[in-house]
């Protein structure tokens, strides 16, 4: 169906929604218990210990890795894009810590989440202020933190668990993998357009722009 040159979905009786969405929801099921499944699996993974001394740079001064914990026992950092010197702000970066929640809710479960970049700390301070963030955020200038790690110059997600003072690494993901963790995303999946870029399986007409080139800063959006 189309209205004004627009393409939209098929209008249909309720009773016909009904069994169209019941027939999906047996799918979004089978999803759910496969994702269940991945996550007890990813809880087998092994894990290696971490032995190399990295030193950070937070307001308070300089950390260890053990630091970050903030006494806890578990860790997640978000390698987040910003080289030293540049003048870059990675917008996918941007928008994935503003679709980060209270961390009260991590803390209650022994987990600590921060943000971790090779950029001074005074090139972080700045944009964080400017943002709104009230998210750690650790330099890692000086040291290779986030290539030891795998991120390299690009982003990334990593875990780590303390074992009284041994850090151990447990995981780490990249792309759809920290995609997939993003709220707003999600959310958007829900709704008839979808995300509204043109990798995705939509229907001849929906509206549709290449990924990556309507993402602003949060206060850039003009909407």
């Amino acid at each position: 169906m189309t209205t004004n040159n627009r393409a939209l979905p098929q209008v249909v009786s309720e009773d016909e929604w009904q069994i169209a969405r019941e027939k999906l929801l047996v799918k979004e099921k089978e999803l759910t218990r496969a994702l269940d499944a991945l996550a007890a699996e990813r809880r087998r993974l092994p894990m290696v210990r971490i032995g190399k001394d990295y030193v950070f740079e937070g307001p308070n001064g300089t950390a260890s890795l053990l630091d970050l914990f903030d006494g806890r026992r578990q860790l997640i950092v978000y390698h987040f894009m910003m080289e030293p010197g540049s003048d870059h702000r990675c917008r996918g970066c941007s928008s994935f810590v503003d679709n980060i929640g209270h961390l009260a809710h991590l803390h209650a479960r022994d987990t600590t989440l921060i943000l971790v970049s090779p950029a001074p700390l005074s090139q972080i301070e700045p944009y964080k202020k400017r943002m709104g963030w009230t998210v750690p955020w650790f330099s890692s200038n000086g040291d290779n933190f986030n290539v030891d790690c795998g991120a390299g110059k690009g982003f990334g997600l990593s875990v780590f668990l303390r074992d009284d003072d041994s850090v151990f690494r447990t995981y780490y993901t990249t792309a759809r993998g920290v995609d997939r963790i993003r709220a707003d995303f999600n959310f958007l999946d829900l709704t008839p357009f979808g995300r509204q870029e043109d990798w995705e399986d939509s229907p001849e007409g929906w509206p549709q722009t290449p990924p990556y080139t309507w993402w602003r800063l949060h206060d850039e959006y003009e909407v």
